[in-house]
């Protein structure tokens, strides 16, 4: 099990690479974290969702995700609430009052122990990861996901910390002196995250930690950035920030407050002829080629705030201009005429007009559709694949005009023209034919053959390398008592 001093130190990550490395060992690992808080997830191949996180560890053990990996997520709705999913469906919306101390806790987690105990009789080892920081003592007797549950899976645990931001002997040492004796049997070694230069010149205070925290060091993993895998938090797009730039493809992922699935966005990350940046000011909408609404937990919420802020006026302007403006799950949503949401199913608003720029009425239901889709794009013959995670029905108010087609007859999306269009299919950016297509008015540059699937592939060989490289995995190995 990987924990850690806070969050955002990498666990997801080294998760990732670890899955990788013993798949490549010859093991059949699989990935586990008892609850995730994100509003990044992702479609089973039986129709349930998961964190993404969970999906991409999986994807880098080989295997198919599954809600056992991630029985509990939490997706925020409001800064005080999220809607609880529980083995991959919805079970409703509770604030963080009542979530956290409410009675349901040791239901709970007598779920996601069943839930790791199924997924350890059909994987060996079982990757795990906590959540946060492991020495959060007012909540720490209601944990469901770090040191109790380490305890229940007998897990080697590992305690992570991030020297780039830091304070890493406090924050270490800290984090150990507050576990209790029975949680320090658990910790068998620390990973040193993030360091920047050489690492030989930290080998003193390798040392130290070593004294202060009495369990080895067992790595220092370098700072690096040549190396992609799918982030788990939003944290990570203040790092994308960016501005237009001349020369390429400018594309604009509005930035709102609920904003769910960013990973729609990463394979045209690595366009080579796209600048793709996340924005909530209009003068940086205006410079645009194309602009994405992305999706949202809270469409109603997100769509009234950028009413608000200029955003939505700024989309109008760029659509005069006739520029390519394109709508994804809940941007689809605000795209269109009339956001219904009469059940309150994300919101204590009831309804609000949409950006009318679609001839179509969305009301939010009750049930969520979860699936993983194989279909085709307007008429382009290749096959594309992607997924829907998503509350609404949206409805044509005109005569429909799909954009996607799926192989059961099926249909999704709005197409009003190849500059305005809208589609519930979360992934619909990961397919080379929808890209070429979006891009072909603002460049005559042809896309190269791109296999993203390839491409991730060797990200998980790079990242296991470099893990390999920096970790002593004798000691890892030892510590799970498997011989290498």
């Amino acid at each position: 099990m990987f924990v850690g001093t806070a969050s955002d130190v990498g666990k997801s990550v080294i998760t990732a690479g670890f899955c990788r490395i013993f798949r490549q060992d010859g093991y059949t690992p699989a990935p586990f974290k008892a609850q995730n808080m994100s509003l990044n997830s992702y479609a089973t191949p039986e129709g349930l969702e998961i964190g993404r996180a969970q999906a991409v560890q999986a994807e880098a053990a080989g295997i198919p995700c599954h809600t056992d990996m991630n029985p509990v997520l939490l997706k925020p709705t409001t800064d005080k609430a999220s809607q609880v999913v529980l083995h991959g469906k919805p079970v409703g919306t509770q604030s963080a009052y009542d979530y956290f101390m409410g009675n349901n806790r040791q239901e709970l987690f007598a779920e996601v122990k069943q839930a790791y105990d199924r997924l350890s009789r059909r994987y060996s080892p079982v990757v795990m990861e906590g959540a946060g920081s492991i020495s959060e003592l007012n909540l720490k007797h209601r944990d469901i996901t770090n040191m109790r549950m380490a305890m229940h899976a007998g897990a080697a645990t590992y305690l992570i910390g991030d020297i780039d931001r830091g304070g890493v002997f406090g924050s270490l040492y800290g984090t150990i002196a507050l576990l209790t004796p029975e949680e320090k049997q658990c910790i068998k070694g620390i990973i040193i995250n993030k360091f920047r230069g050489d690492s030989r010149l930290f080998e003193e205070g390798r040392q130290m930690i070593e004294e202060l925290c009495r369990v080895p060091v067992v790595g220092v993993l370098p700072f690096y950035k040549d190396i992609f895998i799918e982030e788990e938090d939003s944290v990570s797009l203040e790092k994308k920030y960016r501005s237009a730039v001349a020369s390429k493809v400018n594309i604009a992922v509005v930035l709102v407050n609920r904003m769910s699935n960013f990973t729609d966005f990463d394979r045209l990350e690595k366009d080579p002829r796209v600048n793709l940046y996340y924005t909530d000011q209009p003068a940086e909408i205006a410079k645009a080629d194309i602009v994405v609404l992305p999706g949202s937990k809270n469409t109603i919420e997100d769509l009234i705030h950028i009413k608000n802020n200029g955003v939505a006026q700024a989309i109008y302007e760029a659509h005069k201009k006739e520029k390519t403006i394109i709508g994804i799950c809940g941007g689809y949503q605000m795209m269109g005429e009339v956001v219904e949401d009469p059940h309150q199913v994300e919101s204590s608003i009831t309804h609000t007009s949409g950006l009318g720029l679609l001839p179509v009425r969305t009301v939010l239901q009750s049930k969520k559709t979860t699936q993983q889709c194989t279909f085709t794009y307007r008429n382009f013959a290749e096959k594309c694949k992607g997924y829907e995670i998503h509350m609404g029905l949206s409805t044509p108010t005109t005569a429909a005009s799909p954009v996607n087609f799926f192989t059961d007859g099926r249909t999704d999306g709005f197409f009003l023209n190849r500059k305005c269009w809208g589609t519930y299919l979360h992934g619909v950016l990961d397919n080379t034919a929808v890209v070429n297509d979006i891009v072909s008015d603002y460049t005559s540059v042809a896309g190269e053959a791109f296999d993203y699937q390839q491409y991730k592939e060797a990200q998980y060989d790079k990242l296991a390398a470099v893990i390999r490289e920096h970790v002593d995995m004798d000691l890892i190995y030892r510590s799970l008592q498997i011989e290498n």
